[in-house]
């Protein structure tokens, strides 16, 4: 089977931040970075936390209020330290490349084709595409009602509400060989309170009876589940169509390397078909 790239990867705004000096997790920019090379497309989240703390170190309190405009604020002011943070590391032969996208992008075919065209010349010239989305001109009551417009022609709409969903369509626009999530948790849990509770591998002998299988994961999916919030439900719901494409999607947390993640050296969780 051939794939247009090689890794999809995607990391949440939490693991970016070291929470105890809130603070930048640096070891965790490191970690990434140093394992980033052509033919990986990278999806981070972190600008509008980033930003805030910036903020407040340098102003000694928050925006206020704290609206929409307060989180694009922060947001303008986040990405600029969250890309110089990915250049510092990624090593200096590779060109780095900040793409902003918003939900406009996947729901018009068009725009799809050129987003795709975009990424592939990125990695043929070796340079890393580093993706979030375009929150600093991004108003939430705006795109509701762009996505109900959609939705009103009888269309499915892709949000973007989370880059998990980001990552998802971008694995499918590229037919990447794995989608890489970056987690709090070592993976896909039994029991979101029990560490030891791991569920290493989940298979089909098709991607027919892989979905059924993810399906199948659902009762597993405590806690926060809704789309936007992170948790592990939307995360299954947002990979049943790359691994219809025969994407290897392997959960794992960022306190280990891309490498070891992708080798199966740590413990992580890997959904594919046999």
């Amino acid at each position: 089977m051939s794939f247009d790239c090689e890794i999809v990867g995607k990391i949440g705004s939490m693991a970016l931040i070291n929470h105890e000096i809130n603070e930048l997790d640096y070891n965790t920019f490191s970690r990434i970075g140093k394992y980033l090379s052509p033919g990986c497309v990278w999806i981070s989240s972190g600008a509008v936390e980033i930003g805030k703390i910036d903020y407040y170190k340098r102003n000694n309190c928050a925006i206020v209020p704290e609206d929409d405009i307060a989180k694009s604020l922060y947001a303008s002011q986040g990405q600029c330290i969250l890309i110089e943070n990915y250049r510092h590391f990624i090593k200096p032969e590779y060109s780095v490349r900040q793409i902003l996208l918003e939900h406009n992008h996947f729901n018009d075919e068009n725009k799809r084709e050129y987003i795709k065209k975009l990424l592939l010349r990125s990695i043929e010239q070796k340079a890393i595409p580093i993706i979030n989305y375009n929150d600093s001109v991004s108003n939430y009551e705006i795109m509701k009602m762009e996505l109900n417009r959609i939705r009103n022609k009888n269309e499915s709409a892709v949000e973007c509400i989370d880059n998990d969903e980001t990552a998802s369509q971008i694995s499918v626009l590229l037919k990447s060989k794995y989608l890489l999530i970056m987690t709090s948790a070592d993976g896909l849990l039994k029991n979101p309170d029990d560490p030891s509770s791991l569920i290493e591998r989940v298979e089909g002998k098709d991607a027919y009876e892989l979905t059924e299988n993810i399906n199948g994961l659902f009762h597993h999916c405590n806690g926060t589940s809704r789309k936007g919030s992170n948790g592990m439900l939307a995360k299954l719901q947002y990979i049943k169509e790359p691994v219809k494409n025969g994407t290897i999607v392997i959960i794992g947390s960022p306190k280990y390397t891309i490498p070891d993640l992708i080798k199966g050296t740590v413990r992580r969780t890997v959904i594919s078909v046999r």
